[in-house]
Order: structure tokens, then C-alpha cells, then sequence
């Protein structure tokens, strides 16, 4: 049977920073992830998790320009790239040839509703703004902005994912050979209510949703893609170097919750940790390679480690 492959796709990779949020920059985008995917195939059980910080941030823009009706809530917004983007995937895939079945699953994941990211915002979505802009998107649409590099970005609270209400459906899929993309966007964050589970006003860390779903589908590699081709010791300073072949406890002093390394590291460490399985960091470009060792960052038990 072939090993199971979790790969998460950050918002960025479907959309470049800076690159005007249309439909056909982010389908010449997604051409690439098809190609790349389509060389995995063949090799093994894909799962795809995207992000859609981008995505949903246009989305929440395109709501509040719309003086017909009110806002959408945040939840809703994730259900909406989640259709977008797996509609958009599927279709470049499967112009792709020897492609198993592809199918786009909406997903939502529990959260705690008292989760202390409620407090503390830190989630960028949306495009970028320069710094003069603040007082104007704070005043008139009510934002929490942060310093994103030189700009400004909204930010939304980012709660821990807890579970994946629809694994049973993933594991089918996959069962039955299906390449699947789920947890769009982290997933769609939901919680118990009265009446059992009710949307709430966050977006989940697709890094750490596509964690929880390759524990719980005891997938064998877990694959974040993103735009640095390693994890950097010493990074932006003269001395800086790839980590390669690293245990968790190397990685950990990198899991500080900084919006952009940080989750991508915590999700690493925890689905290593709890599953002794690898994973893997790296560039969307070489993930073929990544999976040999080659490039990227491969991160593994200590008591791995320790064997090999």
C-alpha cells in the first residue's frame, strides 16, 4: 500500500505576496502545485490542506464594499475559499495526466471557544497595507492591524485545532484512492453550541490543522510548503545556513509564535513528536527533492535519530 502524504500549501503559494488577488494569477500559481502534485502521485496517498490568508481577506473586503447586506462572518468566509480553492486545485489537476480521483471535501475542525488566541489576534489574512493606512481601515472597518515587514496586514484570532469533524469521509477517500484536498484555510472553525456545532469568528493555522490531520489519519510524512527552501540558523545575518537533517529539539527554539516560521515549526515538532514519523520543510519547487533529502528541512525523533 502506498504511505500516506500530507502536504499544506500556504495562502501564498496559490497567490504571490504582492501579486494583484485575480483568478488568473492564482490559477497560473496553482499550475505549478499541479505539477509538482502530479509527480507524488504515483508514489503515494496525497492529502493537500491549503491556506487562504489572501483569499479570505479579499473575500472579508469584498463583503464590507457590499452596502446590500451585512458581513459574512468569518467562518463562512473559510467555507468560501474552501470551495474556491479546491474547485481551483481540482480543475488544474485534473488537467494533469494519470491523476487519481481528486475530490474537495469541506471541512470543519472543533475549537475551543476559550482559547486565549481570542485575546491576542495574530493570524494575518488579507493584502498587505503601508503603515499610513492604519487609523483609516481601523476606523472605518473596525481592524486589528500588525506589522507584517514593512506593512501593515489585518489579523484575526487563530485558535488551536482540536479535531477534524470530518476525518471519517477523508479516510474513505483516501481508501477508495481518491487524492483529497481538505482542511482549506485551517478548516472552517467551529465549536459546540446548544444545538450542537455553531461557526466562530477566527481562522485556524493551516500548518498546525494539517498537523492534526496527518495524526489522525496516521499518515506517514507531513510536507509544509512554503517560500523559504529550509529552515536558517542565524537567518538574515551573514553566518545564516540550512538546517537539513534536524531531531525536534533542534527545531523547538524556532516554534515561537511569530506568524510566519514559528507555526510552521510548532506543527512539525508536535506531529514528530506524537507519531515518530518525519516531516518535512521546504519550497514548493522542490518537493520531490525534500522527500529524498535532498533539500529542505527533514525533522525527525530524537530516538530516530538515535537508531539511524
Amino acid at each position: 500500500m502506498k504511505k500516506t502524504l500530507v502536504i499544506a500549501l500556504g495562502g501564498n503559494a496559490l497567490l504571490q505576496r504582492g501579486e494583484v488577488l485575480s483568478a488568473q494569477n492564482q490559477y497560473k500559481n496553482i499550475e505549478q502545485v499541479a505539477s509538482v502534485v502530479a509527480a507524488l502521485a504515483p508514489k503515494y496517498r496525497i492529502v493537500i490542506v491549503h491556506g487562504n490568508g489572501p483569499q479570505v481577506g479579499l473575500l472579508a473586503l469584498q463583503n464590507q464594499a457590499c452596502d446590500l447586506a451585512p458581513p459574512y462572518p468569518l467562518d463562512i468566509l473559510v467555507a468560501e475559499t474552501q470551495g474556491m480553492l479546491g474547485y481551483m486545485i481540482t480543475q488544474t489537476l485534473g488537467q494533469m495526466s494519470n491523476m487519481p480521483t481528486i475530490s474537495s471535501l469541506l471541512t470543519r475542525i472543533e475549537v475551543d471557544p476559550a482559547d486565549i488566541a481570542f485575546n491576542d489576534p495574530s493570524k494575518f489574512i488579507g493584502p498587505v497595507y503601508p503603515p499610513s493606512q492604519e487609523q483609516a481601515l481601523v476606523a472605518n472597518y473596525g481592524y486589528k492591524m500588525k506589522r507584517d515587514g514593512e506593512y501593515l496586514r489585518r489579523v484575526v484570532a487563530s485558535p488551536r485545532p482540536l479535531r477534524v469533524l470530518e476525518i471519517d469521509a477523508i479516510r474513505h477517500l483516501l481508501s477508495q484512492g481518491n487524492l483529497v484536498i481538505c482542511g482549506g484555510g485551517g478548516g472552517v472553525p467551529v465549536a459546540h453550541g446548544e444545538r450542537g456545532f455553531v461557526g466562530v469568528e477566527a481562522v485556524i493555522d493551516k500548518d498546525l490543522a494539517a498537523s492534526l490531520l496527518a495524526k489522525e489519519l496516521k499518515a506517514e510524512y507531513l510536507m509544509i510548503l512554503t517560500d523559504a527552501d529550509a529552515v536558517y540558523q542565524d537567518w538574515g545575518t551573514p553566518q545564516a545556513r540550512a538546517l537539513r537533517n534536524v531531531t525536534v529539539e533542534t527545531l523547538r527554539p524556532f516554534a515561537a509564535p511569530d506568524g510566519s516560521m514559528g507555526p510552521k515549526a510548532q506543527a512539525v515538532i508536535e506531529f514528530v513528536e506524537q507519531t515518530g514519523k518525519t516531516a518535512f520543510i521546504g519550497a514548493l519547487k522542490d518537493a520531490a527533492d525534500i522527500l529524498k533529502g535532498n533539500k529542505g528541512t527533514k525533522v525527525v525523533s530524537t530516538q530516530e535519530a538515535i537508531v539511524n
